[in-house]
């Protein structure tokens, strides 16, 4: 294969990259306006916001639908490092999984 068609693939492939990545932060944004939203009915009827049970049936539920490659550990991080940003950007201090 030619420097120039190895080039091309490379071009290729970090568009597909890019693309993707642009997907996941739109997953992202829409996953916190849901938590908001959530947040918001929840508080207008009195509803505790942080449901610890609800956040280990995602993480097992979570599992069972990840094909890979992605192993379980990684999956893991990916979802406390999500609570943690949603923590973060919902101003919630508690672990909370949707």
């Amino acid at each position: 294969m030619s420097d120039v068609a190895r080039d091309a693939l490379v071009r290729q492939m970090r568009e597909q990259i890019v693309d993707n990545d642009i997907r996941i932060i739109a997953a992202i944004n829409r996953r916190l306006e849901l938590v908001a939203r959530l947040r918001e009915y929840k508080e207008a009827h009195g509803m505790a916001f942080v449901d610890q049970s609800r956040e280990a049936w995602m993480h097992q539920y979570l599992q069972g639908v990840n094909r890979g490659p992605l192993s379980e550990e990684g999956l893991h991080d990916i979802f406390e490092a999500l609570l943690e940003l949603t923590k973060s950007e919902t101003g919630d201090h508690q672990d909370d999984a949707g």
